[in-house]
């Protein structure tokens, strides 16, 4: 499968067609950092191509599809950078697994990094309203009336994990230098003490719970009804944090399922150059138009920034 179509700017290079084809392109040690939302395996359908990897019969086959990006991923990363996925464990049912559980979608994937050569190195959990997440889902074992009914049956919420994997060597460029901003919920608590320690044991934790659940690129950009939604798309909170803590202004970003251009949408702002990659056909429409924008926010907070010195 060839390139359906493709935006090449000096900001950001956006590629319409299948990301495991399209990454056999990019040179080898060629990016800096990586952070994206992997296909839940079969839980969402994105798309009907059979090359949409969330378009699967089973996780068995969404694994065995995607080892084929794992290889790329591994081999394109510079030596000694990171590579982050968004996440979440999968709930099954009783039509389609026969039974109602969780499956450790997330330790699945690590185990599968870890095979190709990667070092687990770090994550974060990602706090959600369990009050939200039943009212959205209706799940048996978020319901008050089933601690009534049978506890037994009853269980937390799911959370989101931000999980960072390692590939081994030295890195070449030092990620250095002390925060000199906050991104997330209750900004007025940091900074009492010293403002790029406080900033850090915030991002430290291994629980985030001051991330905006609506911060998202859908809640910014669809301005018209008409616009793309993705299905789930990630707070513009925790692809900010990532890309402060794990990457430096100049730097290439990757994200191979570009989904309506999260990813990119923040690191154009954040001054990092974006290279995306989505096989869905509307949701690449709104990625263009959500690159255009990001471009066009960044040099208007530039401009502000000039006026402002003068």
């Amino acid at each position: 499968m060839k390139v359906i179509d493709r935006v090449i700017t000096d900001d950001y290079a956006a590629y319409h067609g299948d990301c495991v084809e399209v990454m056999k392109g990019i040179p080898s040690e060629s990016v800096h950092y990586s952070v994206f939302s992997p296909p839940f395996a079969s839980l969402y359908t994105y798309s009907n191509s059979e090359r949409d990897m969330g378009n699967t019969k089973s996780r068995s086959e969404f694994y065995s599809q995607y080892e084929f990006l794992i290889k790329e991923q591994f081999r394109t990363l510079k030596s000694g950078r990171l590579l982050s996925f968004h996440c979440m464990n999968l709930p099954t049912s009783k039509a389609h697994d026969g039974y109602i559980g969780i499956v450790d979608f997330r330790g699945e994937l690590i185990r599968m990094y870890e095979s190709a050569g990667f070092i687990y190195h770090s994550e974060v959990v990602i706090w959600k309203d369990p009050v939200i997440a039943m009212q959205r889902t209706k799940a048996k074992g978020l319901l008050h009336k089933q601690i009534c009914k049978d506890s037994a049956a009853s269980r937390q919420g799911i959370p989101d994990y931000l999980v960072t994997m390692r590939k081994p060597g030295n890195n070449d460029t030092p990620i250095e230098g002390e925060f000199d901003h906050y991104v997330g919920e209750d900004s007025e608590e940091v900074g009492k003490g010293r403002f790029s320690i406080d900033v850090w044991q915030r991002y430290a934790s291994p629980v985030w719970f001051d991330i905006n659940p609506s911060d998202t690129l859908q809640h910014r950009s669809a301005r018209d009804e008409k616009d793309e939604r993705h299905i789930c798309p990630l707070q513009l909170q925790v692809i900010h944090r990532a890309l402060q803590l794990w990457s430096l202004p100049g730097e290439t970003v990757l994200s191979p399922f570009g989904g309506i251009g999260s990813e990119g949408y923040e690191a154009i702002k954040m001054n990092r150059k974006a290279v995306l990659v989505e096989l869905k056909e509307s949701y690449f429409a709104q990625l263009k138009k959500n690159m255009e924008m990001a471009v066009a926010e960044r040099d208007e907070g530039t401009l502000f920034n000039q006026n402002d010195a003068t």
